[in-house]
């Protein structure tokens, strides 16, 4: 069974299913089973048109649905537009479902959960794992927003800052998560980047550029992490620096400071850097000074104590951690790599195996975990 093809092939025939006259919240049940019928139906029979063959068994299911409770005259003109056999067409309604999701009658969190299960293709556990709620409060939120959009006609537009960070979420998911959604994130920016002028889209592809050109030196053979200090940068990919560099220059250029035009920044202060100890730590501090001052965020203020840690010593790093709250995720692991960096090993060792307990994946919390096993090997020799 092709996972990665039933994926990509659900925003467009989502897309049909609501052209044809299915409102979204039904659209979205129609498409899941369909998914769950091509999981048991073609590892035996695989169709020769995956696409109309989920067009046509989810509009069915449409179909039946629709039968239980609405009258008949309806039911009869559905049923007359059924899609002929033969092949579907080629039309990506991707970014207008992720413009659909992000319709301003939803709150921005409702926005990103439905439309990274509905067109992002992540499961409610994973979505509410992101959020950090359970997994029925999620599946709740979800079908609140279905209904809510379910009278939404297809064209009406959404939010473009709620989309931008849709696709953001949706790239860090595919970046480091269990599906990989990465490239069809960019792929969407750069399609929203055609159709809108404005700096900060324009950041936030600069961005996604940046991060995805050192993926291949992210993680060892067998999935283990690498440190960004400890990465091979000849493994980095210099032509999707350049290009993520050349767009942040002209967006910056523009003088609209936006959140993802800062974060494009840092990420090219790294890229920029020919080794770790030649990074510009103190011109990313003050990039995440502009962060804060945009965002007020706890995680960014999280990462500014790092760099902070980096461009003045562990010793200010520590002092600027303090001032944030140690429930928030990573606390514990940046407070174990600034203890280490300051020279206490015994109480890095103890934070590092708290923070892999803490951990929100299994290669972050094998990766805390060995570290907390190096420094308890180097102390008891």
């Amino acid at each position: 069974m092709d996972e990665v093809l039933l994926r990509s092939l659900t925003p467009s025939v989502l897309g049909i299913l609501v052209r044809r006259g299915a409102d979204f919240a039904a659209a979205e049940d129609a498409m899941q089973d369909a998914l769950v019928e091509a999981v048991r139906v073609w590892p035996t029979a695989p169709p020769r048109d995956p696409k109309g063959w989920l067009v046509t068994v989810a509009w069915r299911r449409f179909l039946d649905a629709t039968r239980a409770d609405t009258a008949r005259r309806r039911r009869e003109d559905l049923f007359d537009d059924e899609p002929a056999p033969g092949p579907a067409p080629a039309v990506d309604d991707t970014l207008q479902l992720y413009f659909l999701c992000s319709h301003p009658s939803l709150t921005p969190s409702s926005a990103v959960a439905l439309t990274l299960r509905a067109v992002g293709g992540l499961t409610t556990r994973q979505i509410a794992h992101a959020y950090l709620v359970p997994e029925a409060t999620m599946a709740q939120r979800i079908s609140r927003a279905k209904r809510t959009v379910a009278s939404v006609r297809f064209d009406q537009p959404g939010d473009v800052a709620t989309v931008l960070r849709v696709l953001y979420l949706v790239f860090n998911e595919g970046y480091s998560g269990d599906v990989d959604l990465a490239a069809e994130a960019i792929r969407l920016t750069r399609q929203l980047t055609a159709v809108i002028d404005h700096p900060e889209v324009a950041g936030l592809l600069a961005l996604m550029l940046l991060h995805h050109a050192r993926r291949a030196a992210r993680t060892t053979p067998d999935g283990s992490l690498v440190p960004l200090a400890e990465q091979d940068r000849r493994r980095w990919d210099t032509e999707s620096i350049a290009e993520g560099v050349e767009i942040l220059q002209a967006a910056l250029a523009r003088d609209r400071l936006g959140e993802f035009q800062a974060q494009a920044a840092i990420a090219a202060l790294h890229a920029d850097a020919p080794t770790a100890g030649e990074t510009d730590w103190v011109q990313i501090v003050e990039w995440y000074d502009e962060l804060a001052r945009l965002t007020d965020s706890p995680v960014v203020r999280l990462n500014r104590a790092v760099a902070v840690g980096q461009a003045d010593g562990p010793r200010a790093g520590l002092a600027a951690l303090a001032t944030l709250d140690d429930s928030l995720p990573r606390h514990t692991a940046v407070a174990a790599y600034l203890h280490e960096r300051d020279g206490d090993q015994a109480t890095a060792a103890q934070l590092y195996a708290e923070a892999a307990h803490k951990a929100p994946n299994l290669a972050e919390r094998d990766h805390l975990t060995r570290q907390a096993a190096r420094l308890n090997a180097r102390r008891h020799h």
